[in-house]
């Protein structure tokens, strides 16, 4: 598609509700911080929609600055495709390197997000912290999953509004994140703090793993109103206890 492809509004609603959807299919949002993490990531994904369907705010901006060095980057659908530009990249821009990229980082994070949840579920439901799957690897998986679906978002489709929104999205999931660790160690008081002290938030160690072989039951000394009992869903209290689970 060469030609001017945006003006159209309905695709941005039907692509973002698709998206936002799909998503909290995955992520099953119950609590207030899941509502918060969920809403950041919307307001991403329909920042990016607007911008890719909608109006092409970014290359009106930049094809005035850098359109006499890149005289492809013009008000079309192909032009939207940035880094296949600053790369010259000749052909399809749908087949360029940073495109086939975000292929693979989106879908990793949606594996992430989607991974996780039976993970916590089963550990809510045991009253026993998250530690196995991906928990292993990172104390927020879902949360590394939304910021990797952005990452391969910018990867396909740049624009300075989801490049500044970005890194404050960042501190918003961090702090999240942090909200939920205090809820959890409140909870489970020391082992909490080993799991903590083994797992990183949200980079892996290479080559490192955390092994649960020692008890993951909540502090029975530790008796705080976010306790979940056995069988019950974990809905409205389950971030209370276990929200390591999306955090980052």
């Amino acid at each position: 598609m060469s030609t001017y492809g945006y003006g159209l509004w309905i695709l941005v609603i039907v692509n973002s509700a698709v998206f936002i959807i799909f998503a909290a299919s995955f992520f099953h949002p119950r609590s207030r911080r899941d509502w918060k993490a969920m809403g950041a990531f919307s307001s991403f994904v329909v920042a990016l929609m607007v911008e890719m369907y909608g109006f092409p705010l970014s290359i009106y901006l930049l094809s005035g600055w850098l359109g006499s060095r890149f005289e492809s980057l013009t008000l079309t659908h192909d032009g939207g495709h940035l880094w296949s530009e600053l790369i010259g990249w000749e052909g399809d821009p749908h087949l360029s390197p940073f495109h086939l990229a975000s292929y693979v980082v989106i879908g990793g994070g949606f594996w992430a997000i989607a991974a996780a949840w039976p993970v916590l579920l089963r550990a809510a439901r045991d009253g026993t912290l998250a530690t196995t799957g991906l928990y292993a690897r990172v104390r927020h998986p879902q949360y590394v999953g939304f910021l990797a679906i952005m990452v391969g978002f910018l990867l396909q489709w740049p624009t300075i509004p989801t490049l500044v929104m970005f890194p404050i999205l960042i501190v918003i999931y961090r702090r999240l994140s942090v909200q939920e660790e205090r809820a959890v160690a409140a909870d489970f008081g020391p082992t909490w703090d080993d799991y903590a002290a083994r797992t990183p938030r949200f980079i892996p160690r290479l080559g490192s793993n955390y092994h649960a072989d020692r008890p993951t039951r909540r502090d029975p000394s530790r008796t705080t109103g976010a306790q979940v009992s056995r069988g019950e869903h974990p809905s409205s209290k389950r971030l209370e206890i276990h929200s390591t689970r999306g955090s980052q």
